[in-house]
């Protein structure tokens, strides 16, 4: 027997006659069963389109049988559930930054999701690009509601920033032991795992056996715990230099060594924020343009499972960095003076200027209150920036979370070669280890100026200079 794919022609012959659910029920058990052989897979799609009342407790297969009852008039469940909507004839006002150097399929975006019925309020931060649904930089709020995709694939994913004082120039005096402490302490893509993880708290929760998909990939969490991801995922060494006194900072000014890393909740928050997206598609029907923007009501069971697995999957974001700073430290033989570290990727129930009790999506943008720290990052080889926050009301108190893509992976793939990428690299006195060309510093904004587009969002107290770079690879 033959290990290969399911086909949209092995379910026509067994009966499947609906496009969509030929490619979702495809897409579903290829998933599932990527490692079966083709006849385990027709077995399963035929038993599903002959019995697909059995199906509808199953968390994986629910989306293709409801599909099935529906299209035979056999529904099981109350109608009143799914409910279509419209977009609103105009848009909400929303503030820009620096939109002179955003994309216009990044602006479209934001501009559907201002029409939708539940929005509140947004705004676009100046590292904006086309995303699905919400655009990357997007920030938006809406009324009792939570948009999976507007929270993003990698849920919590975040930057943290471990500042050590150290003696002059260590650095360049120790360059190659810190070289080898990364590549000897690090774990990056879906292969690479630490061979002896303790218990985490987060990873204990009660919610785990009261939640399908959250008991599902528990082991799987457990496995990449402290471990990164590919594309623009990275833990560097790199300088820190402290420009300003800050209170919470609480270090002087001065020069620092420093250890950043940008990493989120792995395949863990990758695989809930797949299965809400599909209920919130089923449940909230949405015009074709507007369909990545499905939401789901926290009214109802569904939308606070979302909201509970995505702080969980928030908080294992944490656990990821808090486990790779601490491993360094400890191999490194010094205690981090100072930390900051902050989540995007994520929502937050807050309060509007107004007063008005909402729930803001901060896709690719960071939270930036008054007087709250973040880190905002260039690319592999220009500067990261330490900054406070000024609590601007117009940005929903956000910023952007770094300087934002040019280009496209496969566009910076085509465009630019390894000569191009050492040429830049040795310019900028920084050694890579691993990563590709489509994460190449060209392919991404002038970092400067998207920071002089957010001067009314953040103060920068402090930069940081990547000099040796880890990324998967």
């Amino acid at each position: 027997m033959s290990k290969k794919k399911l086909t949209g022609k092995h379910l026509k012959t067994i009966g499947y006659d609906n496009d969509q659910i030929i490619s979702l029920t495809i897409n579903i058990i290829e998933k599932e069963l990527k490692k079966a052989e083709i006849d385990s897979k027709i077995e399963l799609a035929e038993r599903i389109f002959k019995t697909p009342d059995k199906f509808l407790n199953n968390t994986i297969f629910k989306p293709v049988a409801l599909g099935l009852l529906k299209q035979t008039g056999d529904v099981f469940f109350d109608n009143s559930e799914v409910k279509k909507f419209d977009l609103l004839e105009k848009g909400i006002d929303y503030k820009i930054y620096g939109s002179a150097d955003i994309e216009p399929g990044a602006i479209h975006q934001m501009e559907t999701a201002m029409k939708l019925p539940i929005s509140v309020a947004g705004a676009l931060m100046p590292d904006a690009h086309e995303g699905y649904g919400l655009p990357i930089g997007g920030v938006l709020a809406t009324q009792s509601a939570v948009i999976p995709y507007a929270v993003g694939v990698d849920i919590g994913c975040r930057m943290a920033l471990s500042i050590f004082r150290v003696p002059e120039n260590y650095l360049e005096r120790y360059h190659s032991n810190l070289k080898k402490i990364l590549i000897e302490n690090t774990k990056f893509g879906q292969k690479e795992e630490h061979d002896k993880i303790s218990e985490i708290e987060v990873l204990e929760r009660k919610e785990f056996s009261e939640i399908e998909i959250l008991k599902k990939w528990q082991s799987t969490a457990y496995k990449q715990l402290g471990t990164s991801g590919s594309g623009n995922h990275f833990v560097e060494f790199g300088d820190v230099e402290i420009l300003e006194d800050n209170e919470k900072l609480n270090i002087p000014k001065g020069k620092y060594l420093g250890l950043l890393s940008h990493s989120g909740s792995r395949h863990f928050g990758y695989e809930i924020a797949g299965y809400y997206t599909r209920i919130a598609a089923d449940k909230t029907r949405l015009p074709s343009g507007a369909k990545h923007l499905a939401w789901l009501d926290l009214h109802t069971n569904e939308g606070l499972e979302y909201w509970k697995a995505m702080t969980i999957a928030g908080d294992y974001a944490k656990a990821n960095h808090d486990y790779i700073h601490n491993l360094i430290s400890k191999v490194l033989k010094e205690k981090a003076v100072a930390k900051v570290e902050n989540h995007h990727n994520f929502a937050w129930e807050e309060k509007l200027a107004n007063g008005n009790q909402v729930i803001v999506h901060r896709k690719g943008a960071t939270p930036a209150f008054e007087g709250m720290l973040g880190l905002i990052p260039g690319s592999m080889a220009t500067p990261a920036f330490i900054v406070s926050g000024k609590g601007n009301p117009f940005s929903l108190n956000s910023a952007s979370h770094g300087a934002g893509r040019l280009m496209s992976r496969n566009l910076a793939k085509n465009t630019f070669t390894k000569k191009h990428l050492k040429q830049f690299l040795e310019k900028a006195k920084v050694e890579l280890i691993g990563g590709d060309l489509d994460e190449v510093p060209m392919a991404y904004k002038d970092i400067h100026k998207v920071m002089a587009a957010q001067k009314d969002l953040v103060n920068v107290i402090g930069t940081f200079m990547p000099r040796i770079v880890r990324m998967e690879g």
